[in-house]
C-alpha cells in the first residue's frame, strides 16, 4: 500500500476543494493507504481558526478535521503561513504547528504527495 502526504491550499470558503481532500484522505484510508500528513499551507491555515461561527445548513469544516483526527491522522499547519496571516498559533485546534522543512521531509519519505488547490 502506498503512503500519502496531502497539501491544502484554499481557504474554508473552498467548500469544493474542503470536500474533495476530505473525501479523498477518506478513500485511501478505506483502501489500506497511509496518510503520514495532511499539511495545510498559504490560505489552507485557516481551516485551524478556532473562530468559525457557521449556522447549521453551511458545511461544519471543524467536524470535518475533527472526525480525521478522530482517525490519529497527522493534521499540520505551516507556522510561517499562519503567523504572517495573523492565526493564533497557540490555538488551533486540531491541528499541529509545524515548519515547511519538516513537511518536506515527509513529503520526501513518502510514496505520493497530493495538493489540494
Amino acid at each position: 500500500m502506498a503512503r500519502f502526504v496531502l497539501s491544502l491550499h484554499t481557504p474554508p470558503s473552498d467548500h469544493d476543494t474542503t470536500q474533495r481532500i476530505v473525501k479523498f484522505a477518506n478513500a485511501c484510508l478505506a483502501q489500506g493507504h497511509t496518510i503520514d500528513a495532511i499539511f495545510l499551507y498559504q490560505q489552507g491555515i485557516y481551516h485551524a481558526s478556532t473562530h468559525f461561527d457557521l449556522s447549521s445548513d453551511e458545511l461544519q469544516i471543524s467536524a470535518l478535521w475533527q472526525q480525521l483526527a478522530d482517525q490519529e491522522l497527522n493534521l499540520m499547519l505551516c507556522v510561517t503561513a499562519a503567523e504572517k496571516r495573523g492565526l493564533d498559533i497557540k490555538n488551533t485546534g486540531v491541528f499541529k504547528v509545524a515548519g515547511l522543512a519538516e513537511f518536506a521531509m515527509l513529503a520526501s519519505d513518502a510514496d505520493k504527495w497530493v495538493q489540494f488547490k
